[in-house]
């Protein structure tokens, strides 16, 4: 059975809420959540995005969850030596309950220090090779690296965990899901795709599995369902667009033909029980390991009632 965790979005909510969040998920039963790490909100209106690694801390100090990145991106904002440095530290804070789930980024995210945005492809070989810097910082002693687009030298982690944090990929594609089974710990991606499991398990992969969803409760569906089109018309954003555009203003304008309805198919959102099950248990079905749930909008406390009054039992938690 699939463990059913808390997805904490970074570009919607503040630091301390985020922290707050993660404090009523321990209470109301969960036992693990997943935290976005972004520079930039996806779009203004989001209005959020501080940095994952204070929050991270902050929640290793109020509780006793299992925290994961979803995901970082350990290649062009923040060089991988100094990221292994973080997750390091994370893993000793949470005393071995930190997931580091990395990918290859976003463009939004990763232009801001004016280095060239690489193509898919390149993108995925600077993904590999940090996975392997890291690899090594966490193996102890002083490191030299001299690769293709990272140079080490001399560096050595001192505080580092007995055991270095699992490193699950996030993977989309063929190539990403290959990296995931070949350089990863586990595997990450955000539909209900019993398929993209079967490639990651045909390509050796032997992790755990992790998805994530969003959803919008609220008593009044029409008002859930415009709550979930103003904040997140990015999901009807297609394909290479989220990786390829610069700034919330770009999601914005890509998004201005997206509809309501759009986003509802996609987002369940209101008061039936039933239909949020159903979204969540097709990941479930699908065979996913861990799956992270994402309220979206302010009323977190909400959420969480709704789930220990109507969700946990339908979905088996």
């Amino acid at each position: 059975m699939a463990e059913v965790g808390v997805f904490l979005s970074s570009e919607e909510h503040g630091p301390n809420e985020l922290l707050r969040t993660a404090r009523k998920a321990e209470e109301a039963g969960f036992r693990s959540v997943f935290v976005s790490d972004h520079y930039h909100p996806w779009i203004d209106r989001q209005g959020e995005s501080p940095f994952v690694w204070s929050v991270i801390g902050g929640i290793a100090a109020a509780t006793d969850l299992e925290v994961m990145t979803g995901v970082t991106c350990p290649t062009i904002r923040i060089h991988p030596a100094v990221l292994a440095q973080a997750a390091a530290t994370a893993q000793l804070m949470l005393e071995g309950r930190f997931l580091f789930g990395v990918g290859s980024g976003e463009n939004l995210n990763e232009h801001i220090l004016g280095v060239r945005w690489p193509p898919a492809g390149v993108r995925l070989e600077m993904l590999a090779e940090a996975i392997e810097v890291m690899r090594k910082l966490w193996q102890g002693g002083f490191v030299n690296h001299h690769g293709r687009y990272y140079t080490v030298e001399n560096a050595r982690i001192y505080s580092l965990p007995q055991e270095p944090p699992p490193v699950l990929v996030s993977a989309f594609g063929t190539k990403s899901t290959q990296l995931a089974a070949r350089a990863g710990d586990g595997f990450v991606t955000t539909a209900p795709d019993a398929e993209a499991i079967k490639r990651y398990r045909d390509a050796g992969g032997k992790g755990p599995t992790v998805a994530a969803i969003k959803v919008c409760w609220g008593e009044d569906e029409a008002a859930a369902r415009k709550l979930a089109h103003d904040i997140w018309p990015t999901t009807g954003v297609p394909g290479a667009l989220n990786q390829e555009l610069s700034m919330p203003a770009h999601f914005e304008q890509a998004s201005e033909n997206v509809t309501e309805a759009m986003v509802a198919e996609k987002i369940p959102c209101g008061p039936d029980p039933e239909r949020h099950a159903e979204a969540i248990r097709k990941y479930i079905d699908a065979g996913f390991d861990k799956v992270y749930v994402a309220q979206v909008g302010d009323d977190q406390d909400g959420f969480f009632r709704f789930w220990s009054n109507e969700l946990e039992s339908r979905l088996g938690q």
